[in-house]
């Protein structure tokens, strides 16, 4: 019994090799048939789906009864007829001849000396650092430098006076000459003027005049509207600064007003203006800020 036993233990042990070599051929068997049939696993059959197909195209000619005929030339345009061409006759150019006589150039002649009537005036004015009298001043002077001529002698001299209370010249400075003719001509006349009256104020009156020597342009007489008003403001720049003292904005200056009783007093001082005078005064704006601005004193 143990004998049969043990022979029935030892027999799987020795037929386990042939039975696995079976297995294996039936599984390389049924692979094989699988490959034939077409029964691959899904993964494999996805990879060969997604593997691009070659396609080869063989382009054919069309047959001749398809083939479309060339487009016929457009047809010529019919001409239009000529139009006539109107024929202008060119401008007929005329030249002047030269004159026998060269231009005269141009002068304007000295204006009249100032009357007694307006030193008396310019000797009593007191406003506006005695305006009437540096303007009557100026106008003696150019009355006697005689004609002005235009031409290389012509032009401006400017001068810084200083005239003591009496009337005498105290001190007489050229600032600026734009012609020595013009110059000389001015200090022969400042030399040779009679003795003026003295001054409205009492005081040495010290002011900058330009003379014109030109035969273009005139010292017009001033406007006196407006020398009752208080003076504007001077301009200070805020921002100035001289890199040294403290940095402090300029206090504003109030513009004063005045009082209603002398401003009432002095208008009646006031002379009455001139259409010379208005004139002047525009001609003055517009050598200024040209004639393309707006209305004059604006």
């Amino acid at each position: 019994m143990s004998i049969a036993a043990g022979g029935l233990q030892a027999w799987p042990r020795a037929a386990t090799g042939p039975i696995v070599g079976l297995l294996v051929t039936i599984a390389v068997h049924a692979l094989l048939f699988m490959v034939a049939a077409g029964l691959l696993p899904a993964g494999q059959r996805e990879r060969q789906a997604a593997a691009p197909a070659l396609v080869q195209l063989k382009l054919l000619p069309l047959p001749p009864d398809t083939v479309r005929p060339e487009p016929e030339a457009p047809a010529p345009a019919p001409a239009l007829p000529a139009l006539p061409v109107p024929t202008i006759a060119a401008p007929e150019i005329v030249i002047a001849p030269a004159p026998d006589t060269p231009r005269q150039p141009a002068t304007m002649a000295a204006p009249p000396a100032p009357t007694a009537e307006e030193w008396a005036f310019a000797g009593s004015y007191t406003l506006k650092n005695s305006k009437a009298y540096r303007y009557t001043w100026g106008q003696q002077v150019r009355s006697m430098m005689g004609t002005a001529v235009e031409g290389p002698d012509q032009g401006m001299v400017r001068f810084r006076v200083e005239i003591a209370p009496d009337g005498a010249l105290a001190r007489l400075d050229t600032l600026w000459s734009t012609s020595p003719v013009a110059e000389r001509l001015a200090r022969q006349a400042i030399a040779a003027m009679p003795r003026w009256p003295a001054t409205p104020t009492g005081k040495p009156l010290v002011f900058e005049k330009t003379i014109s020597f030109t035969p273009f342009a005139s010292d017009g007489p001033p406007l006196y509207k407006d020398d009752c008003l208080p003076d504007p403001p001077v301009f200070s720049n805020p921002f100035a600064w001289d890199g040294k003292s403290a940095r402090e904005a300029p206090a504003a200056t109030p513009i004063e007003k005045p009082d209603p009783q002398a401003l009432e007093d002095c208008l009646r001082q006031l002379p009455r203006d001139s259409i010379e005078a208005e004139m002047a005064r525009d001609q003055r704006i517009m050598d200024q800020w040209g004639w393309g601005s707006g209305k004059p004193g604006r």
